[in-house]
């Protein structure tokens, strides 16, 4: 069973991202705060989920969360601020969007960036031990990856409703085939030195 929280007499919201390790789109983050005693079976690392458990679950945060915020990073600031920083800069979007102020913030890995004056903890794989950040994480997840299902309607040579953009063997093929889109992250290795014209 996750932990409820770090510190149960402080407003804690959770953080994380998703889509760091992805060659085309943003990065996605969420920002959620629980009320105190929320618990549910089948919150967890949004990785260790299923697709429709994942959906499930999103209605239920968005349901009991005391607040909760959604932003990204597109894909040209990636590029320019490298995926680290871009993924803080959605972060503290996220952050940004709560309706209700933080006095605390556990996040996701091993990095982050003061956000306002609000103290935080960063915890390795902490969507699997503080069910606020797995929260984030199932947000994170399945925002990103109605993003990507809209843009592989346009783009559906690059098959992203099925990879959502990450380095798959038919994602590469297809940009060797039909060249990187807008959407593609140009400082990221989009194809092996072996491939490249």
């Amino acid at each position: 069973m996750l932990k409820s929280y770090m510190y149960s007499n402080l407003v804690e919201a959770g953080c994380d991202e998703a889509g760091r390790g992805c060659l085309a789109g943003p990065v996605f983050a969420a920002a959620v705060i629980l009320p105190a005693g929320f618990s549910h079976p089948l919150i967890n690392d949004s990785k260790q989920m299923s697709a429709k458990q994942r959906y499930y679950m999103r209605e239920i945060i968005k349901i009991h969360a005391v607040s909760y915020g959604i932003a990204m990073a597109c894909n040209e600031e990636i590029d320019d601020l490298n995926i680290l920083n871009a993924s803080i800069l959605a972060m503290h979007r996220a952050l940004d969007n709560l309706q209700t102020i933080p006095e605390h913030i556990i996040v996701d890995g091993n990095y982050f960036a003061q956000w306002y004056s609000v103290p935080f903890r960063t915890i390795i794989k902490g969507d699997s031990k503080y069910q606020s950040i797995a929260a984030a994480s199932i947000l994170a997840k399945t925002y990103r990856d109605d993003y990507m299902n809209r843009l592989h309607i346009d783009y559906p040579q690059y098959d992203w409703e099925q990879n959502k953009g990450y380095p798959t063997r038919k994602h590469r093929e297809a940009i060797f085939k039909f060249g990187a889109s807008t959407f593609h992250r140009k400082t990221f290795t989009l194809l092996p030195s072996s491939c490249k014209a």
